[in-house]
Formats: C-alpha cells, structure tokens, sequence
C-alpha cells in the first residue's frame, strides 16, 4: 500500500513538473500576436502629422520624399513598422503650438488637420480615415489602419463652440481639453491654475462634446479640471497619452482618486511612453510603461486602460518601446506578467471602441433633446463672476 502511495506522488510530481514547465514555456511573443490579430490595437496619440509639418526635410509636405510613408522614415512612424507593430486603429494628434493671447490658431488648426488628411488619403491601400467605432472595425477588418482624428489642445477653438462644431464635421472624434497651458476656461496640469478646474463655459464645452459625440480627452490637464469633467460629462472620458501618478508622481500624469472614479464614468486611461513621465530614473524601459498600464488596471479596472504612446511627439524612447514597431512586445510582457487574451484584447482596443460607442449613443440622444450651443464664453463665465 505504502509502495503505492509513492508511486501516485511520484507521479503526481512528474505531472507538477511537466505543468511547471509548459508554463515556463508559454511563447508570450505568439500570445501577444494571436490577440492583435484579431482585435484592433488602437493608439491614442500618435504626433506624426506635426513632425511632418516640423520637417527639415520638407516641413508641412506630406509628399516629400523624406516622408514617404512606403519606406524607412526619420520618425517613430512609417507604413512597414506599422504592420509589424500590428497597429489597428491610429489617433492621429493634430497639434497646433500654443502660447496666451494666441490669434490664428483657428488657421493653423484647419492646416494641421489638413496635413492629417493628406496623409491618410495617399496611402489608401493602408490607411482609412475612421469617424466611429463601426467604421474602426470595418477598416481593419479590410487589413488597413483606421485613421482617426484627435485635437491636442483647446486653444484651437478659440473660445468658440461654431469651431468646436466644424472640427467635428471634419473628422475630429476627440478634444484635449488644454496642452501644457491653462485657458480661458480649463486649467491645464502645467503652470499656473488659474480658474481651480473649469469655468462654467469649460462646462459647456464638455456639454458641446458629448452632444457631438466627441471625446473629451482629459491628458494635460490638471486634477482639478479632470474631476470637473467627470462630474459634467454624460460621456465616457479619455486620457488620450498619460501616465499614473502612483508610479510616476508627475503633473502629466493620472492622480489615483480620478483613477478610482473611472468606473463610475466609463472611461479608459491610455498609457503612455515618454520616460520623463513613465520613470524618475535616467532609463525608462518597456516594463515601467507595463507598471504603469498595471496600476491604471488595478485602481480603475482592466475595463479602463489603454494605450496611447505619444510616438513621434516625444523626443526619447522607453528601451524596448522605440517606435511603432514594438507594440506587440508591450502585450508580450504582459502576457508574462498573467495578463489573459480576454484582457489583453481589452487593453489592445475593445476599451476604446466601448467607449467610443458610448460616446456615439449618448450623442444620439442629446441631439434629439437639445439644440447646438450658442452660448459663449464672455455670456457664461460673466455671469459666473469669471469662477466655476
């Protein structure tokens, strides 16, 4: 009997240590490839447009031959590291410079958003531009990138919800409520804060965007304006490129009490990979930005993160994280760390698209029971006595 009795637990240890080993041989790498084949990984926030248009090489020429998107690039972006990056769906950043009592950045805008087009519209065998969540599907169903439009900034619209309106029309499907400077109405997370979150016409422009069904992306902005919007917004809210501030303590960075108050909300932190604002040491690598993406899902929930990598607007790299290219790694490690395929489809693109159909089907419903804004800010916040 007892003879037994050693055989079945020698046996039963064989099987441990065979189970031990198939784990420790899980090929994470084929993982991470089997999920974004057939789930759209969506990046947030991708700075090409304004690189092209900064180019030594031909500035604001998208047909330049330095930015043939076909071969090797001097960026983070070009066509052939796309695919091997496995990239679904693109927000393409259509940033503008800022700096107070700015005039003309309407012009400007409508040119940078210009340049985005062009850029979608020459490689149509690879890129189509996206207005919904339906339309991000069908693309890369097709084996293209579906494009998609992102304002970095509110100054763009100049205190004006007519030119909210407009961008919209062209394609648009998400605002930064400010970059690194506060406005008229919305304090940004650098510099000085000046109105302690949004005015009540910063409210309104948050109450324009959910009408439109566009995003409001909450990156730069300070803690104070980010619970502002969550408190207005009838929407799910991006963070289209941030961090979390429980690993990095920075101003660009997501504070743990807003990231508790995401699923009350709905929406999705998108991290991303600027060391300064992922690592306070010298070196950010690939496994801080999966810290990262790790707290965001501890706090929030794995429902309220993903990716957002700030490539070709940011002048250094995570090591491992270089260009658009190493995405899949990213999901590699996390498969490492026991992220499932359910998950890691959630982090890749299927948060996005639930927020974006949210986004549209509230849309839908403020548009049948109320008209566009007219109101301004000069009517607004001077009868708020210029406060909240």
């Amino acid at each position: 009997m007892r003879s037994a009795v050693y055989i079945l637990v020698a046996a039963l240890g064989v099987g441990i240590g065979e189970g031990r080993a198939a784990a420790q041989t899980v090929d994470h790498a084929a993982v991470a490839r089997r999920v974004l084949a057939v789930t759209p990984l969506i990046d947030g926030h991708n700075d090409l447009p304004i690189a092209i248009w900064e180019s030594a090489a031909g500035p604001g020429d998208v047909a330049a031959a330095a930015h043939d998107l076909r071969a090797s690039t001097p960026f983070h972006t070009d066509l052939p590291r796309l695919r091997a990056g496995m990239v679904g769906g693109q927000f393409w950043s259509v940033y503008i410079p800022y700096t107070p009592a700015d005039s003309g950045a309407a012009k400007r805008q409508l040119e940078q958003i210009d340049i985005a087009l062009q850029i979608i519209g020459r490689y149509p065998d690879a890129l189509e531009l996206a207005l919904d969540a339906s339309d991000v599907e069908q693309v890369f169903a097709s084996g293209r990138v579906a494009s998609l439009l992102g304002i970095e900034g509110g100054h763009a619209i100049e205190n004006s919800l007519g030119a909210l309106r407009a961008y919209h029309a062209m394609g648009v499907r998400y605002m930064t409520l400010t970059h690194n400077s506060s406005l008229d109405w919305a304090d940004a997370g650098s510099g000085e804060h000046t109105h302690g979150g949004l005015t009540e016409f910063g409210r309104e422009v948050v109450r324009e965007m959910n009408r439109l069904g566009m995003l409001v992306d909450l990156a730069h902005t300070s803690p104070e304006t980010m619970n502002d919007a969550l408190d207005v917004s009838e929407a799910p809210v991006i963070w289209s490129h941030a961090g979390a501030n429980g690993v990095r303590e920075h101003a660009r960075n997501v504070p743990d009490q807003v990231l508790r108050r995401l699923p009350d909300n709905g929406g999705v932190v998108m991290v991303m990979f600027y060391p300064p604002f992922i690592s306070a040491r010298e070196e950010a690598t690939l496994p801080d930005v999966a810290d990262h993406v790790e707290h965001v899902a501890a706090l929030a929930g794995v429902d309220h993160v993903g990716i957002g990598s700030d490539f070709d607007g940011i002048d250094e790299v995570p090591v491992g994280l270089e260009d658009v290219s190493t995405f899949p790694a990213l999901f590699a490690e996390l498969s490492r760390r026991g992220w499932s395929e359910v998950d890691l489809a959630k982090l890749a693109g299927e948060n996005v698209l639930r927020v974006m159909r949210e986004a549209e089907a509230v849309a839908r419903r403020l548009q049948r029971e109320r008209a566009p804004s007219t109101k301004t800010i000069e009517e607004l916040d001077r009868q708020a006595g210029g406060a909240r």
